[in-house]
């Protein structure tokens, strides 16, 4: 039978994965705000409400690179 262990915990490069994910999120935020041009009323309603689900998780994860950096540096 094969020794079934969990990874160790790597976060070493936890930061700049948020990092990314944060510029990702931005960069689906301006784009969808680019299609508002041409959008009906309820596409119009639907991409607000998208960018704002948007905009509250950026600042989970810019708490969470605030946290990840401080764990780094306590490390």
């Amino acid at each position: 039978m094969a020794d079934i262990r969990p990874k160790p915990d790597d976060r070493s490069d936890n930061v700049e994965k948020l990092q990314e994910m944060i510029v990702n999120t931005i960069e689906n935020m301006e784009e969808a705000e680019a299609t508002l041009d041409f959008a009906g009323p309820e596409a119009r309603a639907q991409v607000e409400a998208k960018n704002e689900r948007r905009r509250e998780s950026l600042d989970g994860l810019r708490q969470e690179v605030r946290d990840e950096a401080q764990a780094q540096q306590n490390q």
